[in-house]
Order: C-alpha cells, then structure tokens, then sequence
C-alpha cells in the first residue's frame, strides 16, 4: 500500500493525534565540502588551510547584493579570525545548505493542499521540503534569515575545536583562552588558526556550540559620513580589475560558443530559416533546431550571432499579444470582474458604506533587464552534463535540464557562477535546458548567451496592475479615513510563477493551471502600514496572455505606489500636511514613525507645499519585527530640460545592521533601480515583441541622471531585514508626489512619463 504525505497528515488529524511521518522526520546531510591540498574542512560552512586562510562557503547567488561578503562577514566575527584571511567559494548545492524560511514562505507554491495547516505543520514541512530537494534559492531577502545562525553556529563550533586543540598542547582550559584575528592566546601561548587546523579538525564538535554572548552588528552612520567599512566588500577588487569570473568567462577545452533565437511568445513555433544564407560565415559549427527556438554555434559568438542574422529564423504565434490589449483586459475587469478577498483588517470590508474618494492607479509591466544576460556554459560527455550557471534557484535548474535532455538530476553537475545582476531575473532556467540540448547535440563544451534582443523577448517582466481604491472619510474630522478598498486586477503572478520553478511547466502551461486563482504573492503591500479602521484588499485575477514573473519590489512596487499615491490625494484635496497626517495614522508603529521623521530632516522637509518640489512616501515589507521600513522624501525641480529629480533623502529601519555599506549600497541601488521604473520608458509589445529591444531606448538612468542621495539607516534591536527592495519600492510614489508638488500634475501610472506630461 502507497501512504502519501498528504495522507498521514490528514490521518493524523482524523485520528485526533500527531502522526509523525518519514517524510517529515529531521533529516541531516553530510559536509559537501572538499578539501584542497592543505585544508582541513570543519563542517559544511567553512575550511581552514595550513596558511590560515579561512574559506567560507556561501549557497546563494552572489548577484550584486553583496551576499559573498556579508555570510563569510558573519563568520570571521564568530570564529575570530581576520577579515584578511576570509576566502569565499560558492556551495554545491545541498541539503545541507536548505532555505527553510523561504521555502516556508513559498510553501503553497509547492504544496498548495497542504499549506496553512498550521504554523508548525508549515515549519515542518518547510524543513524537510527544503532539505531534501537540495533547496537553496536566493530570493524574497531571505537570506540572512536562512543562514546567519547556521554560519555561527559552525563557526563557533571551529572555534572551540581550534581552541581546545591549544589548550592540549598547553595544559590549560580551553574555556580560558582567548580567540582574535586569526589567533588563540592564553597568556605567553600563541597559535595561528593555520598551525592548529590539521588537529583541530579531528576534534568533535560541541553541542551546542559556543556562541558568542552578541551577534555581530554595526552602529548606523550619519548620512554624510565616509568613513572607510570595517569589512570592505571580498568581491570588489576583482570586480574593479576585470578578474572576477562570470558564467561568460568560463573556458573549456575546444569550447564553441552559441547565440540564440526565440519566437515573439512561450507558445511560437519555430516554422522556418534560411541556412545557406550563412554559408559564408567562417567559423560554424553546427545548427541545433528546437520546436520553439535555434541556436547557431560557431568558434566564437560574433560568427554565431550573424549567422542567425542572416539566417532570419521565422516563427509562428499562436495569438500575438499587444500592449493594448493588456490594458483594455485590465481596464475591463477591473470594476467587472469577479474579485476574492485577499486581506481584511478592522472591520473589513462591512465597514465600507459610502465611498468619498476613490481613484485608479496603472502600473506597466517592468522588466528587470539585468546588464548580464542569460549565460550557461555546459559539458555533455558519457551521460553526464557538466553545468556553469549563475542561478537564483540551482537545484531546479539541475532538475530541469537533466529533464531536458533525459538523464537523472544526480548526473548533472551544476557549478554556481555569480551574476552581474539578475534582479530576480534568474530564478527562471530557460536557458539551462537550452544548453543541456545544444551541448548533447554538438557533443562538444559550448557556452550559450543570449542576445539582448532574446533577454527582452524571453523575459517574464513584473505583471501589471491596474487599481481602484476607495476611502470612506469622516465628516467629523476632513481627511480621516474610516475605511479603505483595494481593488488589484493583475494576473496571479505567484502561482504562475510557482508552476514553473516548482512544476517544470512552460510559460504558457502554467498560465492555463493558473488562470482565475486568487494569488495574495501578487497583492502583497496592499494592507496599508498605517493604522485604519477597516481595510479590504480584493483580487481580481486576470489572464493578460503575457508570461509574468519576479521583478525587484515584485508586488510590493504596484501596491506601495498606488497606496502613498492616493494618501497624497487625500492630503491635498482637504489641504492638509502630508508628514503629519502620516504620522497621526501610525498607530504603534514607533519604528515607521522614526523613519518619516528622520527623512523630514534630512531632505529639509517644508511641507510639500504646492511648487516646493518635495513629495514624501514610506513602505513597510515584510511582517512582524522581521520587517523593514522606508521613509523617502524625494526633491524635483524645473529646469531647462524638464522636471528633474534633485535630490533623495531617506531613513531606513532595516533592525540590526550587519555591514552598513552593503546595507546603503542596497538602498542607494534601489532607489535607482526605482528611479527608472518612475521615470523609465514603458516597454510597449506589439504583436508579442517589445518594441524596446536595448539598454538606450529602455531610459535607465545614467551617472548624469542620478540625484544626491542622503541614506540614514535609525538604530534598532529588532531582527535584521533585507534592504534590497525598499528603495526600488519607495522611490516611484515619492517622486510621483514630489512631481505634483512641483508641476501640480497628478500621475497615476508608471512609468510616471507614460503618456508625457
């Protein structure tokens, strides 16, 4: 007899008592370390070398956001070593290495049935799920959360073994030595951690192991200081001289190189190209012909490139989308479609009896057009398929291309590679499964990269969404909002997205298991961070015939723009000050309430008054004290060219500081991130391709774009939050509000420039 885990779950609640099942019993998994020549491995996190140097392992994608740096940070504090000593090398990947709260956070995206059983039943389930499917993606800034207690808890169990191998050699406790930079002392006694390693590594590891009273944290700087960081960056002297390896540097003995053609949309069908038109071009090596996609390979990637050109592959959509249509599919549910309620706080949606103001707010699909395109370098030899990848998720990339080309997962062997941005845009493997195909059919190393042009057309942007809120307002007290309704049209982009990672399906497949679900991965942000009476958030899914996924602020950049948008209305139609009238909604959120204060200052806040230039917004992500907080008061002027934004000043609440540069790198990078999504241009399809093909005509902002910024990170004891999505979240409705603060124009819909001005 088959007993699922679904089963013994619901036997278990059947029979009044926990049943504890296989499936769910802790699991541990074995250090996949491997050590050099003169390492001595301590666990799964880190190796100790002869020479002292310690090498950390980090699971999770180094793109940017400067994870290389802050997971070895963490345990040269608690192993007391010097920070230049740490060495960093991405993990394989492993159950060792499980996200446990992202994998919880993303548990009815692979196990809709049975989530929300209860608390510890998702905890449960998280564990095993992530353990033994080799889960380590890096998403939803749940990265420290995941893996700050594991890495000190591995290096404060090192640190014990080097301190006990010491004391053996000297006679003494090894509670009384001492550990720091990369050395144990007890009085007149001295030992690197190099000359202690070999030993030490033999030696059992407490349970549990020796933390440090404190974990590590950095007092926040003033906004103007340049002091120089305690733990610069591991990553960054490479980066400057060219050395740091991506995926597009990997080199393999007579490796060829790709490009790559897709049709308009996921459902194009590849139905014809011209191969003798490339005759001409030297170098090919061979042509590899998918239903829905060619690729050309060559002894280098400018031949490949123009031999499609010349090839002019034709495809065959089965309904072309275009931009228009999107909206007027939007436009049309949007106060006709069937809505599910989503959230509701206070006395909910039954306390919305009146409506007093009500306004629409359009929000265009945003792509996260990373300057590195999609790269993979393979290997297919003997049924095994050697995988170079920079991947946000690499277990499912392991799954799908082994699926791809008919081999177990255990016979592919995936080597992380950073990326050079990815902005989410990595958590999809398209182009793992087309190189697993084009290496088994060439019989040869190949390294495939993607156009600019296929970047664009194969990307799944943010969805749009179009919302309608409505506010009750007292007529006591102008202005006050008694209840408020969200009502959010946009496809249910979690579920979608949810089938494809975790389902394997394509773009097209896991829109036709999705359409008309309700989604809240697509309306979070929509409960306002302010203290309302009643508030009800409805979601009107809608099937717009466009792939959508995860972009950087995903959902909480519709909803935060749309909500401190209309608090902005609200404010200047009863003649009110916008600041204050934040603050009086706060309720007991002190924190958000310190974070608006303090941007007021920084920017010099004078109210907002019409023609002052000033707009303000804050956003909250997340929940309970896990959450960060945002307050941003940006400055616009007029000038000669046009209205200009000036000036950003924000304060961030993000709890326990663990490296405050990279923490400021983090907001100052979204604040710009959420620059060009305010002021960038929209990304129009026309018959399933995007009219804007290249960086230029996207309207990113330059260096010469880029406003003063003045970041202020407020002190707190609270958990430690990912600053990665606030400022790409905020920046859009403070620029939108200072804009109408400047010209008197009100804009509705990003990109703010849409329709111009």
């Amino acid at each position: 007899m088959q007993v699922s885990r679904r089963g013994l779950l619901a036997g278990a609640a059947a029979g009044g008592g926990l049943l504890v099942a296989w499936w769910l019993m802790p699991r541990s998994y074995r250090t996949p370390l491997v050590a050099a020549s003169g390492e001595h491995v301590f666990g799964a996190w880190l190796k100790i070398a002869a020479d002292g140097v310690v090498t950390v392992a980090v699971p999770q994608l180094e793109m940017g956001q400067g994870i290389s740096t802050l997971l070895p940070q963490i345990v040269a504090y608690e192993l007391g070593a010097d920070w230049r000593q740490i060495a960093v090398e991405p993990a394989p990947v492993s159950g060792a290495y499980a996200n446990i709260p992202l994998a919880k956070k993303w548990i009815a995206l692979w196990d809709p049935i049975a989530s929300g059983l209860s608390d510890d039943a998702d905890d449960l389930m998280a564990t095993r799920f992530a353990g033994a499917q080799r889960f380590n993606a890096t998403a939803a800034g749940t990265a420290i959360e995941a893996y700050e207690m594991p890495c000190r808890e591995a290096a404060a169990a090192a640190r014990a073994m080097l301190t006990q191998e010491a004391a053996s050699r000297w006679g003494v406790a090894w509670e009384e030595c001492e550990v720091a930079g990369g050395f144990i002392t007890h009085g007149a006694n001295r030992a690197t951690f190099g000359e202690l390693a070999e030993a030490a590594a033999a030696w059992t590891p407490l349970d549990p192991p020796p933390l440090r009273p404190e974990p590590l944290r950095e007092k926040p700087l003033p906004a103007d200081s340049d002091a120089a960081p305690a733990f610069p960056r591991l990553d960054l002297p490479s980066k400057v001289d060219g050395s740091y390896r991506f995926a597009g540097d990997v080199r393999l003995p007579g490796m060829v190189f790709a490009s790559i053609r897709h049709g308009p949309a996921d459902g194009s069908e590849l139905t014809g190209f011209n191969v003798d038109a490339a005759a001409g071009i030297k170098g090919l090596v061979g042509v590899v012909e998918s239903k829905r996609w060619i690729a050309v390979a060559a002894d280098n990637w400018w031949s490949a490139e123009e031999a499609l050109a010349a090839m002019k592959p034709k495809f065959a959509a089965p309904t072309p989308v275009n931009s228009s249509d999107i909206a007027a599919r939007l436009d049309t549910v949007l106060t006709g479609g069937e809505a599910y309620p989503i959230a509701e706080t206070g006395f909910g949606g039954a306390a919305l009896t009146r409506v007093d103001m009500a306004r629409r707010y359009e929000v265009e699909p945003a792509y996260a057009a990373p300057v590195e395109t999609a790269c993979a370098a393979a290997r297919y030899a003997d049924g095994r398929l050697d995988l170079w990848i920079a991947s946000q998720a690499p277990e499912q990339a392991r799954i799908a291309a082994a699926r791809a080309i008919g081999i177990s997962t255990e016979d592919v062997a995936l080597y992380p590679m950073p990326a050079g941005g990815s902005f989410d845009a990595r958590l999809e493997h398209d182009h793992a499964i087309e190189i697993a195909l084009i290496a088994k059919e060439l019989g040869r190393p190949v390294q495939l990269t993607w156009p600019r042009r296929d970047e664009m057309i194969r990307a799944r942007p943010r969805a749009p969404a179009w919302l309608l809120i409505g506010a009750q307002l007292s007529k006591s007290n102008p202005g006050a909002i008694e209840a408020m309704r969200l009502r959010i049209a946009t496809p249910p982009s979690g579920r979608e997205f949810g089938k494809r990672l975790f389902g394997n399906l394509t773009s097209m497949a896991a829109i036709r298991e999705t359409t008309g679900q309700p989604d809240p991965m697509a309306c979070e942000g929509a409960v306002p961070p302010y203290q309302l009476p009643a508030v009800l958030v409805e979601h009107i899914p809608v099937e717009i015939g466009l792939p959508v996924g995860r972009v950087r602020g995903n959902a909480y950049g519709p909803t935060i723009f749309a909500i401190e948008s209309f608090i902005d209305e609200i404010v200047a139609k009863n003649g009110l000050e916008p600041l204050s009238y934040r603050m009086a909604m706060l309720g007991g959120d002190v924190r958000l309430a310190a974070c608006l204060q303090r941007a007021a200052q920084l920017a010099g806040w004078d109210g907002g008054v019409n023609q002052s230039g000033q707009g303000i917004a804050c956003a909250r992500i997340g929940d309970g004290p896990e959450a960060a907080r945002i307050a941003c008061v940006a400055t616009a002027r007029q000038g000669e060219g046009g209205v200009r934004v000036t000036r950003l000043s924000a304060a961030v609440d993000i709890g326990r500081i663990i490296n405050h540069d990279i923490a400021r790198q983090q907001i100052e990078g979204g604040l710009v991130f959420g620059i060009g999504i305010a002021l960038g241009n929209p990304v129009k399809l026309r018959s399933g391709i995007p009219e804007v093909l290249d960086y230029e005509a996207l309207g990113l902002p330059t260096l010469a774009d880029c406003p003063e910024m003045r970041i202020e990170f407020m002190a707190s004891e609270a958990p430690p939050a990912d600053p990665g999505e606030l400022g790409t979240v905020v920046a859009p409705p403070a620029i939108a509000n200072a804009l109408f603060s400047a010209t008197g124009l009100r804009l509705r819909r990003l990109p703010l420039l849409s329709d111009g001005i």
